[in-house]
């Protein structure tokens, strides 16, 4: 993956500010490939059986895919998104910027030891996120 910077936001040359971008950045590419995996996988493999919300008779089956679900999805299941999305955001990994490489937590299973091999896969991570974002759009 090059490096390319249109609109000039590392003009400055400030890492700081560089690292908490990647960092944002490759949070945002992991929610969009969980987010597309989400779109794509109830096309395949079906939905869940039963009620989404037995109080309003709203069964998994009557939701649609994509924006149509908005409309579909009660008020207090999309609290319940809300919460969990802020829980994510504000607990783990919103300060990895600051301690070592942006996304890396050093997970091994994923990555690898090697570092060769590990810049590699975190870079294939970086470009896949970036496709992900652009596909859920």
């Amino acid at each position: 993956v090059g490096f390319w910077d249109p609109l000039g936001f590392t003009s400055s040359g400030d890492v700081s500010s560089f690292k908490r971008r990647r960092t944002v950045e490759l949070k945002h590419g992991r929610i969009s490939m969980l987010a597309t995996m989400g779109y794509i996988t109830p096309e395949i493999t079906g939905k869940f059986p039963g009620y989404l919300s037995p109080s309003a008779d709203l069964r998994f089956a009557d939701v649609p895919n994509g924006l149509a679900a908005i409309s579909k999805v009660p008020a207090l299941g999309w609290a319940q998104v809300v919460a969990y999305a802020g829980f994510c955001e504000l607990s783990a990994g919103s300060d990895d910027w600051k301690s070592g490489a942006p996304g890396d937590y050093g997970f091994k299973v994923l990555t690898a030891s090697a570092p060769d091999e590990k810049n590699k896969k975190l870079n294939a991570e970086l470009a896949n996120g970036r496709l992900a974002m652009m596909a859920i759009i």
